[in-house]
């Protein structure tokens, strides 16, 4: 029950922040949540939590959904072309901060250090599972924002139709396609399966969690 509260509690801090940074720097300030929030996401994924029964999700789902919203709401208030433009910095920044952290786990450490082995723990690199991951969050978040701005000239007013379906559906395609392209041969197809659907029904809970996030961003001109 603790987790459960905690992460609502993450949701609540996490995309008020989102809010806040565009409220005080305009999309400039989103072009920056989007690229920290996909570093920090990636390194808070390492650790699992669990919700309900049979439910895990990782410290770094709700990092990830933020970067939905935040291109959401620059592309309901700048435009679809300032979104793209997020989600090439952000990856900018991920491949460049992996870059650096391997040269960084090249040095041989000082007898002094107590910080290499953990730093190697959380930064060691799988070359396939970062790959996918990196490919991934660029095609899902790009199908986001396509479908973000189709659905809006379809449906003008109903921002929370494109904000839900847009986000939903990018997120699960994302989910099963990296599930797939990163474990295929370490895993069997149905235990594949079973973890891209768990964690497809809790980013499904956390995008309609940001519902109200994306109507207040809006109103704050």
């Amino acid at each position: 029950m603790q987790n459960v509260l905690l992460i609502f509690i993450n949701i609540l801090v996490t995309f008020s922040l989102v809010i806040l940074i565009e409220k005080i720097f305009k999309k400039e300030g989103l072009y920056v949540w989007s690229a920290i929030a996909l570093i920090m996401a990636n390194i808070l994924e390492c650790q699992t939590v669990g919700l309900f029964h049979g439910f895990t999700a990782t410290c770094g789902n709700v990092l990830f959904a933020s970067v939905f919203l935040a291109t959401d709401i620059m592309n309901e208030k700048y435009g679809a072309e300032y979104s793209k433009k997020a989600i090439r910095l952000a990856v900018f920044a991920m491949v460049a901060f992996t870059i650096i952290m391997q040269i960084g786990l090249l040095f041989k450490p000082d007898v002094t250090d107590m910080a290499h082995d953990s730093m190697k723990t959380l930064f060691s690199l799988n070359l396939r599972i970062t790959i996918s991951s990196i490919i991934m969050f660029y095609i899902s978040n790009n199908l986001d924002i396509f479908l973000f701005e189709k659905i809006k000239k379809k449906l003008p007013n109903k921002l929370w139709v494109r904000n839900n379906v847009a986000t939903i559906v990018s997120n699960v395609l994302e989910n099963y396609f990296f599930i797939f392209f990163a474990f295929v041969g370490i895993y069997d197809i149905q235990t594949m399966l079973n973890i891209a659907t768990t964690i497809s029904i809790v980013e499904i809970i956390i995008a309609i969690c940001d519902t109200p996030f994306i109507y207040i961003a809006r109103k704050l001109r």
